[in-house]
């Protein structure tokens, strides 16, 4: 089966910011954050990127969002986004060149389903393995088991086609890959011996492409009055 890589020729179509650029607050190892930052860079839309240090969050992300988490997304005209979906979204609506919104195998809300699951039930057992210190209530054996009975799941899409929703990647395989990568990354050995190879595939896939790279440069934690970072880079 041919493993047709994910595209990002159109982000350079990305123009320099103009005056009244939208804000994006982020965090570089935020499996949340990291989700926008690819929608933002494969529709080209610029944003002027806020790297955040979470334990010291400036005043101006708490007055945008008093929830004060990653990311968060200031329009010009003052609107907020503060769901890392609703921010995929808004990007990709604006400009979607590699077809992320429309599925070859699948709909669109059978992608939306998919990040509900990843952001419900999965994203519980990977705070389980990853932080068991934090839920001393819940065993870590279980939230492996649940979590593998999902990666089953996955594997059996990706035994059909090279993305979780046909022959090219969606919104479904970039709201997904990022907390796949975390949960890849807690115990790499365990990972490689788990029965799903197209899953590892996948995720390999995409972490040595060139959109993640693109994603995830290093910045240093933004100030007032520091020099404007744009992204994606012109």
């Amino acid at each position: 089966m041919s493993t047709p890589a994910c595209s990002v020729s159109d982000a350079s179509d990305a123009q320099p910011a103009p005056p009244g650029v939208p804000v994006l607050y982020s965090f570089r190892r935020c499996p949340y954050a990291m989700r926008a930052r690819l929608a933002l860079a494969v529709s080209g839309q610029r944003v002027e990127l806020r790297e955040v240090v979470l334990r010291h969050k400036p005043a101006a992300l708490l007055q945008a969002s008093p929830k004060a988490t990653v990311p968060v997304l200031v329009l010009p005209d003052g609107d907020v986004l503060e769901q890392s979906l609703e921010i995929m979204l808004w990007a990709l609506r604006r400009h979607d060149p590699a077809h992320w919104l429309e599925p070859t195998h699948g709909t669109l809300q059978e992608a939306l389903a998919l990040i509900a699951e990843c952001d419900g039930p999965f994203k519980q057992a990977l705070d389980r393995c990853k932080y068991p210190e934090r839920h001393p209530d819940s065993h870590p054996a279980a939230a492996r088991e649940q979590a593998h009975t999902w990666l089953q799941e996955l594997e059996q899409r990706l035994r059909c086609h090279a993305w979780l929703l046909g022959e090219h990647a969606t919104l479904a395989d970039m709201a997904l890959l990022p907390f796949m990568r975390q949960f890849a990354a807690i115990d790499a050995a365990q990972w490689l011996a788990l029965p799903c190879s197209g899953v590892q595939a996948w995720l390999q896939r995409w972490l040595e492409g060139p959109l993640q790279a693109r994603s995830m440069d290093r910045h240093a934690a933004w100030a007032p009055g520091a020099t404007p970072v744009f992204f994606p880079p012109a």
